[in-house]
Order: C-alpha cells, then structure tokens, then sequence
C-alpha cells in the first residue's frame, strides 16, 4: 500500500488530502498539511500518431517509443493513431497496435487499442492526411475489426458504404467519430442519429479542423455534433483553435469536450524538417505545416493543452476533465478518469505551476 499527498483535483472539487492506493484506489481523505503540488487523474490521449521521432505506422517498437514519450507528459492510456495509407500499411499499423495492445509497454501507459484514423476519410477534406482516401467498404471494415483493437474509427459520413459501415463498427463497441468530411449539417446529423439507433457513441474528430465552419444558412458538422449527444476531440495548442472558440465549445458542450493531441513524431524534437505520413512537413513556432502552408497534425502534449486551458480561465476541475474523465466517459473507461475509491491509480502529479513532477500507472510510478 502506498499514499500520495497534495491538492487532490476531484470531480468536483481541489481538497488538500492523501490518496491510498495499491493498484487501484483505496481512499480519498482530506489532509491539511500537504505539500504544494497538485494530483489530477492521469490524462487519457485518444488521438496521437508519434512522438520523440516514432510513428504509428513504424511498427511495435515504434508504438512503445512514443507511448513513453507522451507518458513523460502525463499521458497515462493512449490510443496510436493510423493515418491515411496505403490499406496494406494501414492493416501492418493496426496489427503492430494490436500486439502492442497483447503486450502492453513497460514503463508507459496503458496501449488501449488504436484509432482508426484514414483511410476512410474524404478524398476532398484530407487535411494533412495523403491522398489514399478510400470507402468503407464491408469487407475492409470486416477486416480492421478482425484486430480486435480498434476502439475510435474516424469516418467521413458522406461515403459510400457509410452507414453499413458504422452498424458494423457500433456492433463492435467502435466509437464512431466524424471527421475529415465535406459533409452538410443534414447528412451529419442523419450519421449521429444512425449510429445512436444502433446503440452507439459518436464523436468528433479535431472538432472545427478538417470540417465545414458553421455560416449563418450553413450550419454545418459543426452545429449538428454540438448539438447532439456527441463527444469532440479538440487539439488545444493555440494553432488548431482559437481559445474563444474553445471557451464556445466548452459551453456548449462541457463534459462532451476531451482533449488530444493529434502528436506526430516530430513532437518532443528540435524544430526543422519532419515527415508526417510520407509527406514532408516544417515545424516552426510551434506549429507542423506542409509545404503549402497548411497545418498538419501538431507538437502538443497534453500537459501543454492543460496549462493552455487554464490560461483562458477554465477552473483547474474543468480543465482536469479535458484531459481525464472526459475522454474515459467517451470510451467507455469506467475503471479511470477521476481520483475515487476503486478506480485505476493512475496519477499525473504537478508542480504549482503545473509542470509534470510524477506519472502513475496501475499504482507503479514510471516517470
């Protein structure tokens, strides 16, 4: 049995107190002599492709490199990211997710499954995604699912094959998240109902990134996954989003907004040169960029998106549920994402000015 003391971050509020644990939580007290650091759940990354030179679609080695890298960060459960490839590269990626998954990381966090993100993605959205878009079809869709691993599937919901394809990935526990599309307010809303009635849970990929804006005749994706049920991801690096456009989506949303990072592997290194998918990309001031100029995935951790939060003004509470339980609602991880009895011991402890001092995973510090 171990204890941790300092400002314990709650659902629903900062107590000065101790956390008993072992592999999981056993207490929660309050405790007025503590010292001055602050413990926050650990923060759940479902959205992150590399880091400290690795990629997802390297391979298991690769996966291991940068799971550790972000567990440096506070990320104590993540979910590699494909990118939009060739569908042979894709599959090698999610089986290499997949054995990552069989047998986990030493020293890092926990390797939840992957987010399937590309290729079945629009052709006229792609982003910084290359251009190996393809439909989702039955049997693709068959054959990803036969990794047991994929757990996010990023869909645009204008494609054919579109909405067989999200009974199939509902029928699996995939959570469906819409993104990368040219899709119309309408056909977005028609997709969130059919995945519902399915009985499944939808999100947004890169909420506002890679999507029609809201006008004032053309709502768009945007205003149908705000106002529905659906979860968003949201990259909060002060280049993907505006912070008042973050504080518009935090109030209307609130507990449906959870942060990612959308890493590459150039995250963690010098700025200069990188690749992202086989394309060349610069970062520079913070921001990844193709050679035209568009951004192109990010350099953010989620340490960094707590602290860019708490500078708009969020409550450190609120923040905290951006990165935590939040995204552990989204999933489906019931076991995490708040400091409570019988929940998983997985801690990010913080300095004053919250930088990361300590990672926790299962009750065994790794960082």
């Amino acid at each position: 049995m171990q204890t941790l003391s300092g400002h314990l971050v709650l659902p629903d509020q900062i107590l000065p107190g101790t956390v008993t644990f072992s592999e999981k939580i056993l207490t929660v007290s309050e405790n007025t002599s503590v010292p001055d650091r602050y413990i926050l759940p650990g923060f759940i990354d479902g959205h992150v492709h590399g880091g400290n030179g690795a990629d997802t679609m390297d391979g298991v080695e690769a996966i291991h490199t940068l799971a550790r890298f972000h567990a440096t960060h506070g990320t104590t459960t993540i979910l590699p990211t494909t990118i939009t490839r060739p569908w042979a590269d894709v599959m090698d990626a999610l089986r290499a997710v997949a054995e990552s998954v069989r047998t986990q990381c030493a020293g890092g966090p926990v390797i939840h499954g992957a987010h399937l993100e590309g290729p079945f993605v629009s052709p006229h959205k792609l982003g910084a995604q290359p251009p190996y878009a393809i439909a989702p079809t039955e049997d693709r869709v068959t054959e990803a699912l036969a990794t047991d691993c994929v757990k996010v599937v990023t869909l645009a919901p204008e494609l054919p094959h579109a909405e067989q394809a999200m009974e199939q990935f509902v029928a699996a526990g995939v959570r469906v998240s819409m993104g990368h599309t040219v899709a119309t307010y309408e056909q977005t809303e028609k997709a969130i109902c059919h995945v519902c009635s399915a009985g499944g849970v939808v999100g947004a990929t890169h909420l506002f990134n890679a999507m029609a804006p809201i006008t004032s005749r053309k709502p768009g994706p945007v205003t149908a996954l705000m106002c529905s049920d659906a979860y968003a991801e949201m990259i909060f690096d002060a280049h993907h989003v505006h912070p008042a456009t973050f504080r518009l989506a935090h109030k209307v949303m609130e507990d449906r907004l959870l942060f990612v990072t959308d890493a590459m592997r150039a995250t963690g290194l010098p700025e200069g040169p990188s690749q992202l998918g086989g394309q060349d990309v610069i970062v520079k001031d913070g921001a990844v960029r193709l050679p035209d100029g568009s951004l192109a995935g990010s350099v953010l951790t989620l340490d960094v998106a707590l602290r860019n939060a708490l500078k708009t003004g969020t409550p450190l509470v609120k923040a905290s549920a951006l990165l935590s339980s939040n995204p552990a609602r989204y999933l489906g991880l019931t076991d995490r994402g708040t400091l409570e009895a019988d929940k998983r011991a997985d801690y990010v402890v913080m300095d004053s000015s919250f930088m990361v001092q300590e990672v926790w995973v299962g009750g065994q510090r790794i960082h």
